[in-house]
């Protein structure tokens, strides 16, 4: 299944554990702002794979460069999150920084599961 179709598949399972959380739980468990921090990881997540993708198949010498830019992207921006909310927002904030970074986890776990299985792919077509 193509990187794409899994970040989806993925997505959407997500979405769904948190849609039944909040139905059972109310917003006990799930941050009221859940739903924008999962599209910023699939935005995220697209963009930083994209970048990868694009120079291992272009520069498949710098694959390092484009993967570790591509991860210090993902941090500052991730970064940048956490720092704006807990500068604006007054409430919740561990709430909000446990949901986000089980979101950042699962997401970058993701991402290195499909970037692992693309260049194992590679690596055994170069020999």
């Amino acid at each position: 299944m193509s990187f794409f179709k899994s970040l989806v598949l993925v997505s959407v399972l997500l979405g769904l554990v948190a849609g039944i959380l909040i139905y059972t739980q109310g917003y006990n468990l799930i941050h009221p702002y859940f739903w924008y921090m999962l599209l910023f990881f699939v935005f995220v997540t697209a963009f930083t794979y994209y970048i990868i993708a694009l120079g291992s198949k272009n520069d498949p010498g710098n694959f390092q460069m484009y993967y570790f830019g591509s991860t210090a992207f993902r941090v500052l921006m991730c970064m940048g999150v956490i720092f704006i909310y807990i500068y604006f927002a007054a409430d919740r904030k561990l709430q909000f920084t446990l949901n986000f970074f089980l979101l950042y986890f699962i997401y970058t776990g993701f991402e290195i599961y499909h970037i692992l299985t693309n260049l194992r792919q590679n690596s055994k077509k170069q020999l």
